[in-house]
């Protein structure tokens, strides 16, 4: 028989050896550091949203901004908000200069502490100033890295699935440095949900919440879309001035596969946020739009929505407009890719111009342009001008202040 002060060493030995498993396990544990990314335009109101969701230790850096989390708030985080695209755990950091270096490290990550069986996973890449030069190629290593671990225990290797996978997996690798992370949002957080039906370039998500947040709109003034398209601006100030969680409808997120998630902390941190929805006066949020198909889908998309019932929409041309006094306006209008003739573009923006200024008594307009050229054309003074880049547009959004 063993001794006992021996089983007691034993069993000493084997709990501080559980404890150096998990002191030792993915980086986001050891350190609760998390990276959130944001258009560059966005840093200032990222850093913002951030601590206003709880966030501390905010500090920009290249194509984002890293944050620490506690557990409820980087739930809250990716639950509620509406200017970043996705929020990155990271797993593990390494010096990275050649596709062996990365097949091997990677390797090493314990990856059936990730993936259920048969889980599908994907994998987004992304390299710059570094000895390695094609993303693709280092997503492929990485790829064959988990293949390969997962083959070599199992006999069997996960699927891969790019359009719906289980697994998001990020590689991020900057000169000497390789950053391997799970996308906690499990895919790109702009697609809301409530988008049922769209219209040629609809606007994305995070750039009209950004446009909602830059304008300070607080509800004390109506807001109105005069050329609403499928209604997207309007959707993001419903949401905003409603307090209605940005990831409402999402179905999963991926920081549910992580081995220390809490099913009963991220329903409290949902019920909590879902109970801050408050309701809106009719008429306080409206848009209207000259294509009857827009309207249709603006009115589609805000009925999913709490409170769209509340924010009208009519099928009219901004020209019909009597008078739009004391207003916030909020505007993308079409630009080439989405109207045709450049000298039709011209014309377009100078009557535009000509609208707000005769009509718009009192108000102050935010108008995001796809195409900057055309701000020249709107023949007003504008208060402000700042790069809004999003979806391969070198966007502008400019600031108009009717007296």
């Amino acid at each position: 028989m063993e001794p006992i002060k021996s089983i007691k060493t034993n069993v000493i030995r084997k709990r501080a050896g559980q404890h150096k498993r998990y002191a030792t396990g993915f980086k986001y544990q050891q350190d609760p550091t998390f990276f959130g990314q944001i258009a560059e335009d966005l840093i200032n109101e990222g850093e913002a949203e951030l601590k206003q969701l709880g966030a501390t230790d905010v500090t920009p850096s290249f194509r984002g901004i890293y944050f620490k989390a506690e557990k409820e708030t980087f739930y809250r985080i990716n639950y509620q908000t509406r200017l970043f695209s996705r929020i990155l755990a990271p797993l593990t950091s390494f010096a990275c200069n050649n596709t062996d270096t990365l097949y091997k490290q990677a390797k090493k990550i314990k990856w059936e502490n990730l993936f259920k069986k048969k889980s599908t996973f994907a994998i987004t890449s992304n390299v710059s100033d570094s000895e390695i030069t094609h993303s693709q190629y280092a997503g492929l290593r990485l790829k064959d890295a988990i293949a390969d671990y997962f083959r070599e225990r199992t006999g069997k290797r996960p699927d891969v699935n790019t359009l719906d996978p289980d697994v998001m997996i990020n590689l991020h690798i900057r000169k000497e440095t390789a950053d391997i992370s799970i996308d906690a949002s499990g895919g790109a957080l702009h697609k809301r949900g409530y988008r049922e039906e769209s219209v040629t370039a609809p606007m994305q998500e995070t750039i009209a919440a950004a446009i909602i947040r830059i304008s300070g709109w607080d509800g004390t003034r109506p807001l109105y879309d005069p050329m609403c398209g499928s209604g997207t601006l309007l959707c993001e100030a419903l949401m905003h001035q409603c307090h209605i969680p940005a990831g409402i409808f999402r179905q999963r997120f991926g920081f549910e596969i992580l081995p220390d998630f809490n099913p009963d902390l991220w329903n409290q941190v949902k019920t909590e946020a879902n109970a801050g929805i408050i309701p809106i006066a009719q008429g306080l949020i409206a848009g209207s739009d000259i294509a009857e198909s827009s309207v249709t889908a603006a009115r589609t998309n805000l009925m999913g929505l709490h409170n769209g019932g509340q924010v009208s929409v009519l099928n009219m041309d901004f020209r019909q407009i009597q008078a739009l006094e004391d207003t916030i306006i909020v505007a993308n209008p079409p630009y080439g890719i989405r109207m045709g003739k450049e000298s039709d573009l011209k014309v377009f923006h100078r009557e535009l111009g000509d609208f707000l200024k005769q009509r718009c008594k009192g108000s102050t307009a935010y108008i995001y342009f796809g195409d900057p050229q055309y701000v020249g054309h709107m023949g007003l003074k504008a208060t402000w001008k700042r790069p809004l880049k999003a979806g391969g547009l070198d966007g502008r959004l400019v600031k108009y202040e009717m007296y």
